[in-house]
């Protein structure tokens, strides 16, 4: 991937308020008065800085570990808007300070979702691009550049001990071509799904992943609303396995015809590196790269 060529800002601490970003190149008056502009509406977010326990949904909590960021969902509907991200209002942020990644949290209460099913990739990877298709339609509508799904970059696999389904695809920017990796994962409770979607180049997907996945170790669902708590009566998700791979309940509403259900699930669900943002976010200013859903 490219790195950005416009500025090549560096900023060291991501989102670390008061430090300056440093550039080998002087940028024009207009491009540095816009970056200061975003650098102001950055500061204004209410973030959190760990170490500290933060609730999630109402039913989990994460542990937030020393020298990493988080958002609560007001905030990181501003931070989605801020990076030309569709977003249902109803996610939080999590990210290392360092800016080699960041996390998008989300919640269904689809209810319980049945583990048995088998998951066919090929086919499931023809849905996500159809659906990805129609996405693009919401995007159109904003002026913001359309996405293209690449391939598997992880085929699905599904933990049955710790109840987590992961993946993750390669999609691009149609306009640009530039790539970055959605690592998908979806942790299973007894009233629905935490999704945790992380994002980051395919340059550094590996230690993003390592590096998640060790934080992801702060994450737990309240008791009671853990998957093996599950008790006859309690409410069953109308899809499996393969559904949360194509969108959950957003893949079904696609082919009702329920756009305002998918632009609030299915769309949402991609993420992507944002242009203007990144300039401001501390490691991930290396990868000056649109956000595309």
């Amino acid at each position: 991937m490219k790195p950005f060529k416009a500025a090549s800002i560096l900023c060291t601490a991501f989102l670390a308020i008061g430090q300056q970003c440093l550039a080998d190149e002087s940028p024009p008056p207009s491009d540095d008065a816009a970056r200061a502009e975003m650098l102001q509406k950055f500061k204004a977010l209410h973030w959190v800085n760990g170490p500290q326990k933060v609730q999630l949904f109402g039913n989990s909590s994460l542990q937030v570990p020393a020298d990493y960021v988080f958002l609560d969902q007001a905030e990181t509907a501003k931070l989605q808007a801020l990076q030309h991200n569709l977003s249902s209002g109803t996610e939080y942020f999590f990210a290392p300070k360092g800016g080699n990644w960041e996390v998008f949290f989300s919640y269904s209460d689809d209810g319980y979702v049945k583990d048995d099913e088998k998951i066919d990739a090929s086919a499931l990877l023809k849905n996500i691009e159809e659906n990805t298709v129609a996405g693009n339609k919401a995007r159109r509508e904003r002026g913001w550049d359309e996405m293209q799904v690449v391939g598997w970059q992880t085929p699905p696999h599904y933990d049955s001990q710790s109840h987590r389904l992961e993946w993750a695809i390669d999609g691009k920017n149609v306009r640009t071509n530039d790539v970055v990796v959605n690592f998908n994962t979806r942790i299973l409770g007894r009233g629905g799904v935490t999704s945790a979607v992380l994002v980051s180049s395919p340059e550094t997907l590996d230690a993003a992943i390592g590096d998640f996945k060790t934080a992801l170790g702060g994450f737990e669902y309240s008791q009671g609303q853990r998957y093996a708590e599950y008790k006859p009566g309690d409410k069953i998700a109308k899809y499996g396995l393969a559904a949360l791979i194509t969108g959950g309940a957003a893949a079904i509403a696609v082919k009702t015809g329920l756009w305002k259900v998918i632009l609030g699930g299915l769309v949402a669900g991609w993420k992507f590196i944002a242009a203007a943002a990144v300039a401001l976010f501390g490691g991930l200013a290396r990868r000056f790269k649109r956000k595309t859903v």
